[in-house]
């Protein structure tokens, strides 16, 4: 049977999709951290629910080296999880994909914004993600 959002989730999700997430010009940035905003995660059998990142795994912060072609998740996560990307920029975005352990992943970033929107997906499930990015300073 599937699970419906309950009508204050699905209010408060109509009520927040008109305020932008704070978030950064990254236009030229080689590495950036973004920022989990919300996160809508649908499952084959049970629905779709609004999480919070420790919910369901997933790190509240991501590194993305777009030269290194890698996305990490940060040293104070405690964890120590990354994957290769393939990166491209084109038209004022910035499109990151990649495949890992069953996932396929793919980012829509803004260049301009920064906002982020990302999708993850495996059999039977699919996370859906709004984020904010912001360039890495490069270490001095």
């Amino acid at each position: 049977m599937r699970r419906k959002l309950a009508p204050s989730a699905a209010a408060l999700a109509l009520a927040l999709a008109g305020v932008p997430a704070l978030a950064d010009d990254i236009h030229g940035a080689d590495r950036i951290l973004c920022s989990v905003t919300s996160i809508l995660h649908c499952n084959e059998d049970s629905g779709c629910s609004d999480e919070i990142p420790a919910n369901i795994n997933v790190p509240q912060f991501l590194e993305v080296d777009l030269v290194g072609k890698k996305v990490q998740s940060t040293k104070a996560s405690g964890e120590n999880r990354s994957s290769p990307i393939d990166v491209r920029r084109e038209a004022g975005l910035v499109i990151i994909q990649g495949f890992e352990n069953g996932r396929a992943f793919s980012f829509l970033i803004s260049e301009k914004t920064g906002r982020s929107s990302i999708a993850v997906a495996r059999e039977g499930l699919v996370v859906s993600v709004f984020g904010a990015c912001t360039p890495i300073a490069a270490a001095k």
